[in-house]
């Protein structure tokens, strides 16, 4: 009885540390987010899985991409060998020298993690919930039995609450754009702000080479981006496939962006994804007016 008093008492302390314990935002997260979130939401698309839960997993499954599984075998996602016959690695988990899935890539990962998810009748119930509920999928998870650790759910939750991975879950339009991107296997980087999405252009691009990739007319890229449709955009800018927001998101009321060296009320208008004349509007300007280094301007 002494025996099992004591281990409630380890088992409670340890919950408590955990859930006292803060999450810290990571540029290793961040930038496993921004090189995986096009992945999870084709994947969200085809299968009905929350592209916010698929990255929250594969982020905590394989430590950003660092982990040995995920280094070895492109195993982001912690899946064991049950029923697979392709290539294996072998690593200590729950017990010695435990048999994992191996992968030719980590998009092969991702797609197999989706028909492990849709293939077991143990995650089945799963699929009713709404691809917003990502607290529903996360304890649904946790429940169902793909982790053993107490607290999965809750990290999952908190990561994608840190890292407002929910957006990604809300795509519609964008579904059949993005699938066809996929499918035709374009390798232009989509990012999504303000909600909208944007491609960085390359060395000599134009809006009719952009369009060619992102299936969506030259002359409303222009029109989106408020330029001459037979423009030659400089290297890096953005430039985003949907109408300009009127305003930066709401996480930026009440902060100022200070003009630097070389920016222009346009540049800044493309940073933010805000409509030039909207930008002139919030920060009482008139379209004559020339911005100086240090002026600081609203950007909602």
């Amino acid at each position: 009885m002494k025996r099992c008093i004591f281990c409630l008492f380890v088992t409670l302390f340890a919950l408590l540390s955990v859930s006292a314990a803060d999450l810290v935002w990571s540029k290793q997260y961040q930038d496993y987010f921004e090189r995986y979130h096009e992945v999870a939401i084709e994947q969200m698309v085809m299968h009905r899985i929350p592209a916010s839960i698929t990255l929250a997993q594969g982020v905590l499954e394989s430590a950003a991409g660092r982990s040995e599984l995920a280094v070895k075998g492109n195993n982001h996602f912690g899946i064991k060998c049950n029923g697979w016959t392709g290539r294996k690695t072998y690593h200590d988990d729950d017990e010695r020298n435990e048999c994992f899935r191996a992968y030719g890539s980590a998009y092969e990962s991702y797609e197999d993690h989706s028909r492990f998810l849709t293939g077991s009748p143990r995650y089945q119930k799963l699929f009713q919930l709404k691809l917003t509920d990502y607290k529903g999928w996360a304890k649904g998870l946790k429940a169902c039995g793909y982790a053993t650790s107490p607290t999965y759910a809750k990290k999952l939750i908190q990561i994608i609450e840190l890292y407002e991975l929910y957006q990604y879950d809300k795509v519609k339009d964008f579904d059949k754009f993005r699938v066809n991107q996929v499918r035709r296997g374009i390798l232009r980087q989509v990012y999504m702000f303000n909600k909208n999405y944007y491609v960085l252009a390359r060395r000599g691009d134009t809006f009719r080479t952009i369009a060619a990739d992102v299936d969506v007319s030259y002359r409303k890229l222009a029109k989106y981006n408020e330029r001459d449709k037979d423009d030659t955009l400089e290297e890096g800018e953005r430039v985003w496939l949907k109408k300009k927001r009127k305003n930066a998101p709401k996480e930026y009321r009440g902060r100022f962006h200070t003009v630097a060296a070389g920016e222009s009320m346009y540049t800044i208008s493309q940073r933010y994804g805000i409509r030039l004349k909207n930008l002139y509007k919030l920060n009482d300007l008139t379209p004559d007016y020339v911005i100086q280094v240090g002026d600081r301007l609203k950007l909602r």
